[in-house]
């Protein structure tokens, strides 16, 4: 970064510092528990959505993550045998399998995480309602962003046609 390069821009290298690093967590994470990168991202988007109150099916993962049904299969199927994810019957329709993070992988999580997430919340707890306002806005802005229809699709790698 460059003394003469706008604050905005500025800005935005900072928080792909931060997704690099937290990456790099995640990796870390995933290989200190014979997991594979792929299955924390599942167990961050089936912890979400129940922060949300929102069920979890297979196909709805696998959306999530942008795997086909096989590999989605394949990260449930670990994640099973590895004991951090349930599979389990809707009760309203006995039909449709949801998905669960089961307690031990989240105690696994929260002795990893647990840390940075209190030392971040610490950090923001120095913010007055405003500045954590104008933080939540933007991030949840870069979140859709990144997340909506108008995302920009990835260049073709070199020599594709």
């Amino acid at each position: 970064m460059t003394g003469t390069e706008p604050e905005e821009l500025r800005i935005f290298h900072l928080l792909r510092a931060v997704t690099v690093e937290f990456g790099l967590r995640q990796a870390e994470f995933a290989s200190a528990n014979a997991m594979h990168p792929t299955d924390v991202r599942a167990l961050i988007c089936l912890l979400d959505a129940e922060r949300a109150g929102t069920d979890v099916t297979p196909g709805v993962l696998g959306t999530q993550l942008g795997l086909n049904s096989a590999g989605t299969t394949s990260v449930i199927d670990r994640l099973e045998r590895l004991g951090h994810l349930a599979r389990v019957r809707d009760e309203r329709d006995r039909r449709r399998v949801l998905l669960r993070v089961e307690d031990g992988a989240k105690e696994l999580g929260r002795a990893w995480f647990g840390p940075l997430i209190e030392s971040t919340v610490e950090l923001l707890g120095d913010f007055d309602a405003r500045e954590t306002d104008a933080v939540r806005r933007f991030l949840t802005g870069v979140r859709d962003l990144m997340a909506g229809p108008s995302a920009p699709p990835p260049p073709a790698p070199p020599g594709a046609p």
